[in-house]
C-alpha cells in the first residue's frame, strides 16, 4: 500500500539556516509524531524510535534514516526504512527549499511511504489518514520550529 503527501508553506528564514535545521537529526528527529528516542550513526545515517499503533497492532519502530541527498543549501531528501510487529514501511522524504521575496524561503516537502506485511492487510484503510495526519503534524510542527 503507498500513501504519497505533498505540499509547501513559507518561512521567515534564509535557505541555508533551514537546511541546516532539516540536515540536524537532533533538531529534525525530535518533531516526528510519537518520538521516542534516536541513536547517530555517522552524519547520514540515524535510527529513530517512534510508537506506533493502529488497531490491535501497538509497539515502538526502529526507522533507520539516511540524508540521501543534501543539496545546500536548495535540497535535503531522506530515505528511511523500519519495521514493527506485523509489518514495515520504506519511505521518501524531500524538502525542495528556495528563496522568496520576502526574504524568507519556501519549503516544497513531498513524501511517499510503502506499507507492507501483516501491518497493511490489517490496518487497511486505516493506514492513510493516519499516515497524513501524522506527516502534518510533522510539518506543522516544522513550521512553528523554523518559525521561531
Amino acid at each position: 500500500m503507498a500513501i504519497k503527501m505533498l505540499g509547501e508553506f513559507e518561512v521567515p528564514r534564509s535557505p541555508e539556516e533551514v537546511y541546516e535545521f532539516l540536515v540536524d537529526p537532533a533538531k529534525f528527529a525530535p518533531l516526528l509524531p510519537e518520538f521516542r528516542g534516536m541513536e547517530v550513526q555517522d552524519g547520514n545515517h540515524f535510527t529513530v524510535k517512534v510508537n506506533v499503533g493502529i488497531s490491535h497492532i501497538k509497539g515502538v519502530a526502529q526507522v533507520k534514516m539516511e540524508l540521501a541527498d543534501g543539496e545546500r543549501p536548495r535540497r535535503a531528501q531522506y530515505k528511511g526504512q523500519g519495521s514493527v510487529a506485523g509489518g514495515g514501511v520504506a519511505f521518501t522524504a524531500g524538502f525542495d527549499l528556495s528563496y522568496v521575496d520576502s526574504g524568507g524561503t519556501k519549503v516544497a516537502w513531498q513524501g511517499e511511504a510503502q506499507v507492507f506485511g501483516k501491518l497493511a492487510s490489517v490496518a487497511g484503510g486505516l493506514l492513510e489518514p493516519l499516515g497524513k495526519k501524522n506527516v502534518q503534524k510533522l510539518i506543522d510542527a516544522l513550521q512553528a520550529a523554523l518559525k521561531g
